[in-house]
């Protein structure tokens, strides 16, 4: 408190007021204290906005690859849901994912598997898009926000495997109708 006093330029300089100012103490503390809480506030905001507004690092080559092989456009999903993709106007082999309220800005990386994974710049959600569906993941709880998300693109897949699905029977039933004939009778 004697270092409060001196501070004040010696305004307190009686034992009395002394003995007055250290009741005071508490006061104080909350007075400085609550002087403090809009610095400390507006520098924990400034800290958000920085990290929100920095932009993605830019993409390699091996994401505008992955970025060209993403099935844009509309899903549609389990429940009567919609899940919106597209290629970002802000940020060149970035993709704006919406689904819900939410948006996403979304990196496109292609996984050993063959399958694209659009993961999420802030680390919340993860996309993962197969020939036959998608499905969005939050991986921060740990679960799925929406499942057998089908797109043009996903339709257009489906049908090119049943049509070599189809081939591909066709012409084993006839190489075993050639190799029936071709054998010799006993």
């Amino acid at each position: 408190m004697m270092g409060l006093c001196m501070a004040l330029g010696g305004l307190v300089s009686s034992p009395a007021l002394a003995a007055e100012s250290t009741t005071a103490k508490p006061a104080v503390a909350t007075v400085l204290k609550a002087a403090a809480q809009p610095a400390i506030k507006a520098k924990a905001a400034q800290k958000k906005v920085i990290a929100t507004e920095l932009p993605p690092e830019l993409a390699s080559d091996e994401q505008r690859g992955a970025a060209e092989r993403v099935y844009y456009g509309e899903y549609q999903c389990e429940f009567k849901q919609t899940v919106y993709i597209k290629p970002s106007e802000q940020h060149p082999a970035y993709v704006d994912l919406r689904f819900a309220k939410s948006s996403y800005l979304m990196k496109p990386v292609l996984s050993s598997t063959g399958a694209i994974r659009l993961e999420d710049v802030k680390g919340q959600t993860l996309m993962v898009q197969i020939a036959s569906k998608s499905m969005l993941l939050n991986v921060k709880a740990g679960n799925r926000l929406v499942d057998d998300c089908v797109g043009d693109g996903h339709r257009a897949e489906i049908q090119a495997t049943r049509q070599r699905i189809a081939l591909e029977a066709e012409q084993s039933s006839l190489s075993n109708s050639i190799s029936a004939s071709a054998k010799p009778a006993p």
